[in-house]
């Protein structure tokens, strides 16, 4: 069985979504520290000035684990995403039939950002029709003793907790894991091969890596077969 495990996002990029579909299971990663200015909170949108970040505000302390991290309510961050949304996306062939769903999601009540970041994670494994069995890391009980782990500790404690024989890495893991700590445990790592593919855009020359909003407005129901060709 192969296992993905990755930090819930905001709107996250293609990439992301085709971890998703190269695995059995995809847990998130809620109970690790929280980074700000990374891509736990925000994702990059296309306008007609080039790419910027779409941000949902929050109010946090240093080492807060992701599931604890509040939303600033305070600011009118919904507003402001679905007013930039309509700004850079009503010409988009699918923007129309996609737009009642996203103003739906944002009419919702959130006061943590791992609940707005999974919401909208549903919302669009829905749209891509990718039925995935998907875990919360919190809710594993990976260790029970609360002992001091390594990350690769933590992701190999999860895996044995699901059974899972095979993790499925991004290409950066292979700059950081511990293979042998994973070989010693029973555990095959395997890289993700994931290449970029081209789409139709808005606003000129096409930029990769952006979040997959910007894959759903411009493509709709071929969304799915475009992430199926960047993977190799």
């Amino acid at each position: 069985m192969i296992c993905a495990i990755h930090q819930p996002q905001a709107y996250p990029w293609l990439g992301y979504f085709a971890k998703i579909m190269q695995s059995d299971i995809f847990v998130f990663f809620d109970d690790v520290q929280f980074k700000k200015n990374e891509y736990q909170n925000r994702n990059r949108i296309k306008t007609d000035r080039g790419w910027m970040w779409l941000t949902v505000p929050v109010v946090h302390n240093f080492g807060q684990k992701i599931n604890e991290v509040q939303i600033d309510n305070k600011q009118k961050w919904k507003k402001k995403h679905l007013n930039t949304l309509i700004t850079y996306y009503r010409k988009a062939p699918f923007f129309n039939s996609l737009f009642a769903e996203l103003k739906e999601l944002y009419s919702r009540k959130y006061e943590l950002l791992i609940d707005f970041n999974i919401a909208t994670i549903e919302w669009i494994l829905k749209k891509l029709k990718i039925e995935k069995k998907i875990l919360l890391s919190s809710s594993l009980n990976y260790n029970p003793d609360q002992l001091p782990l390594s990350a690769d500790e933590k992701l190999i404690n999860i895996l044995k907790t699901i059974n899972a024989e095979t993790y499925l890495s991004g290409q950066g893991g292979k700059n950081y894991l511990n293979l042998e700590l994973f070989k010693d445990n029973g555990i095959k790592v395997i890289f993700q091969d994931f290449r970029h593919p081209v789409y139709h855009q808005l606003y000129g020359d096409f930029i990769p890596n952006l979040s997959i909003l910007d894959l759903l407005f411009n493509e709709g129901e071929n969304s799915i077969n475009i992430i199926t060709k960047g993977i190799k």
